[in-house]
Order: C-alpha cells, then structure tokens, then sequence
C-alpha cells in the first residue's frame, strides 16, 4: 500500500485537509458484520505495536496528527500524519497498516529526491493535470512500477509486476512470469559432416 504521499508545499494544505476528510469517513468495523466497512482488522496486535512506535515517534519528531492515531486493538483507524521529515522513523519503514504520511516538497526535483529516498522500490504513482510532465517525473522514480495519475496498488494478471531495490528483482505475471521460471538454453543439432579449411 502506499507509505508516504509526496505533496508540494503550494498545494499541500489543502490536499491535507481533503484527503484527511476522506480518511475520516471510512468506516473502522468487522466485515462479517452487516454495516458498511472499509478497514477492517489488520494482521495483528505486531501490527498494532508497530504502527503506535512510528506514530509516537513522528509526532515526538514535530509530525502533525490530522486524523486517527494509535489504537488498542487491530481494528485502527485511518490515520494521516503531516509534515513527516526523514528524521522520523516512518519516513523510512513501512507501517503495514492504515497509517498514511504526508511528506511536504518545495517543487518537482525535491519531489523526485524523495521518492527516491527509499531503500524499497515496488510502486509509486505521480498524479499531475499535464500528463507528459507527469510521465517524466514517473521516468525518473526508482520503482518497478509506476501509474500516472493512477492508485500505486494496482495488479493485472498479463501485467510485469514487481520491484527494484528493496523491494525485489524479479517480476511475476505475463511473458515476465514464464521467463522467471525458464532457464533460456541453445542447443544445436549438426546433420551433416561439417568442414574445416585446415
């Protein structure tokens, strides 16, 4: 899932206050429930502690809690943390949870800076109303996979899908699947005497 939303300083406010408006109104329950969920349990309480370490960490580091926060069991809310630097720890690891980081840039080059400044590289997405500008920009993110103006999950079976860094070298699905799990030979067959000039 996605980990850190790049955001430029000029729009970034109010993409904050929109996206966390979304944030808040997804509803937190079990699915086997007749009411509507959209977040249901993550995988464990690991999970839980996990996420509650990066969140007090960032806010101890000058992060802004907008929406959600720690939890006590796996059912968490939809949390958005602001103003996340690379001196807090969720700058740098993944959260397996439904903890979203805002990462505020001045410009398209600092933009790219930081999606870059990862060690993980599976997938990322660059949203823009040029779309050639956009297409750019996504040339020049180091990830095995990048949708413009598009989710960053996003699977199709006879799609290459995989990443880079750490996040894996190989690919699965289509043609990339076959190859991943053939080993290319040439063999030849001589059927007639061949001839040497010597």
């Amino acid at each position: 899932s996605t980990e850190r939303i790049i955001v430029d300083q000029k729009i970034a406010d109010e993409f904050v206050k929109k996206f966390s408006d979304k944030a808040k109104a997804l509803p937190v329950g079990d699915p086997r429930k007749p009411e509507p969920v959209v977040l249901g349990s993550v995988i464990g309480m690991g999970t839980v502690h996990h996420c509650n370490d990066l969140i007090d960490d960032a806010l101890a580091k000058g992060a802004k809690l907008v929406c959600g926060g720690k939890a006590d069991t796996t059912l968490m809310p939809a949390t958005v943390l602001d103003h996340v630097t690379p001196a807090m720890r969720i700058y740098h690891e993944e959260t397996f949870g439904p903890v979203k980081c805002v990462v505020r840039v001045n410009g398209v080059e600092e933009a790219i800076a930081c999606a870059n400044d990862n060690e993980y590289g599976l997938s990322s997405a660059v949203f823009g109303g040029d779309i050639a500008r956009a297409f750019n920009v996504a040339r020049k993110i180091d990830s095995g996979i990048c949708h413009v103006n598009g989710p960053t999950v996003h699977d199709e079976a006879q799609m290459p899908f995989g990443g880079v860094k750490g996040s894996g070298i190989g690919r699965f699905g289509g043609k990339a699947g076959i190859a991943e799990f053939t080993e290319l030979r040439w063999i030849t067959m001589q059927t007639t005497p061949r001839h040497y000039p010597f």
